[in-house]
C-alpha cells in the first residue's frame, strides 16, 4: 500500500486516555491525526496560558511526547517537570519549549509543527483550535463554575458546559481531517473537561456529523468522581448527544473483562467504579458495541492497553 493509499485516522479528544491510544496507532500503517483540546488551564498550562495569553500546551505536549520517534533521553527531557523551591516550580519542559516556539513563529499551530518536526512526530498534531480559551460548566443547581481544573473539584453535578467565549473558530486543518477522515476516534478521558472541549467547538459538531467515516467513541473504564460519578456507558455517549447532537456516535467500544478485585478497591478510594456497560440501552441508541479485552493492569491502574487497543481500531478500518 502507498503512503497516499493509506487509511487516515483522526484522534479527537486530550488528558491522560488519548496518548495511549496515540502510542500505539503511530506503529501502524496508516495516516495519523490527532486533534487535541487546548481549554487546560491547571498546574503549568495555566500558569503560561495567564501570563502569554496562548492556548494550552499542556494535553498538546502530552500527545507530541506520544507520537515522537526519538531517544527515550529526548522524550524525558520533554517530558521533565522542574522541582518546587525556584522560579521555575511545577513547569514542565515541553510546555515551556511549545511557549518559547509559539514566540518565535508568532503563532501556536506553528509552534506545533516545527516541535513535532524535531521530536520526528509520527502523524500530524492540530490543537482543536489556534485561540485562548476557557471552559465553563453550568452545574445543575444553576450555578456557573469557570475554568477546566475548577469544574470537577465543585461538588456539584454538571448540567452542561460551554467555552468562553462561545464564538471560537475551529483550526481548519481540524475540520478538514474530519471530513477527510476514514475512521475517526473520540478517546476515552474526562469526559466534560477533556473530551467535551473539542465536540462544542462550533463547528465541530456539524463537520461530525455530516462526516463519511464510521465515529467511535472508546468508553471510559471507570467513572470520575466530579464529572461522571454513576454514569454508565450510555450516559457517556447521552452526554455527549447532548452537547453536540444526534448521529454523532456509530459505535462504542467497551472493556468486556472483569474488574480485578483489588483494582476496584484502589479506586473505590478516589470514589471511582467501573463504569457498567448497559448494552441494551447502547443497541436501543442505535450503536454497534464493540467489545474487548483491551484493560493494561501492568502498573497496578487502569489503562487501555496500547497494543489491543491499537488493533482493534485498526480492525474496524480492515473490515
Amino acid at each position: 500500500m502507498t503512503e497516499q493509499n493509506l487509511p487516515r485516522i483522526v484522534v479527537i479528544g486530550g488528558g491522560t486516555g488519548m496518548p495511549v491510544l496515540l502510542r500505539g496507532l503511530k506503529n501502524l500503517p496508516i495516516k495519523l491525526k490527532a486533534l487535541v483540546t487546548v481549554a487546560d488551564d491547571g498546574g503549568s498550562t495555566g500558569r503560561i496560558r495567564n501570563d502569554l495569553a496562548i492556548p494550552a500546551p499542556g494535553d498538546i505536549r502530552n500527545v507530541i511526547a506520544a507520537m515522537s520517534e526519538v531517544e527515550p533521553m529526548l522524550v524525558q527531557l520533554f517530558q521533565h517537570r522542574f522541582a518546587d523551591g525556584n522560579d521555575l516550580s511545577g513547569h514542565s519542559m515541553g510546555n515551556l519549549l511549545l511557549a518559547a516556539m509559539t514566540s518565535i513563529t508568532g503563532d501556536f499551530y506553528t509552534g506545533i509543527k516545527e516541535i513535532s518536526r524535531v521530536l520526528n512526530v509520527k502523524g500530524k498534531i492540530y490543537p482543536i483550535s489556534n485561540e485562548n480559551i476557557s471552559l465553563c460548566a453550568e452545574m445543575k443547581d444553576g450555578s456557573i463554575v469557570e475554568g477546566e481544573s475548577n469544574i470537577p473539584l465543585s461538588g456539584k453535578e454538571i448540567k452542561r458546559v460551554f467555552l468562553n467565549p462561545e464564538d471560537v473558530s475551529p483550526l481548519p486543518n481540524a475540520i478538514k481531517a474530519i471530513e477527510t477522515a476514514d475512521l475517526i476516534v473520540i478517546s476515552p478521558g474526562s469526559l466534560f473537561t477533556s473530551i467535551m472541549p473539542n465536540l462544542i467547538i462550533p463547528q465541530i459538531g456539524e463537520v461530525l456529523q455530516k462526516a463519511k467515516a464510521k465515529i467511535v467513541y472508546v468508553c471510559n473504564v471507570m467513572t470520575q468522581a466530579g464529572e461522571t460519578t454513576g454514569f454508565s456507558a450510555s450516559d457517556h455517549v447521552q452526554a455527549i448527544i447532548n452537547h453536540v447532537g444526534n448521529n454523532v456516535i456509530d459505535a462504542v467500544v467497551v472493556n468486556r473483562e472483569k474488574i480485578a478485585p483489588e483494582i476496584r478497591d484502589i479506586y473505590a478510594g478516589e470514589n471511582a467504579e467501573p463504569v457498567v456497560y448497559d448494552v441494551e440501552r447502547l443497541l436501543d441508541m442505535g450503536l454497534e458495541i464493540i467489545e474487548g479485552d483491551i484493560i493494561d493492569y501492568s502498573r497496578g491502574t487502569i489503562r487501555h492497553d496500547t497494543e489491543k487497543i491499537a488493533n482493534l481500531l485498526f480492525s474496524l478500518i480492515k473490515k
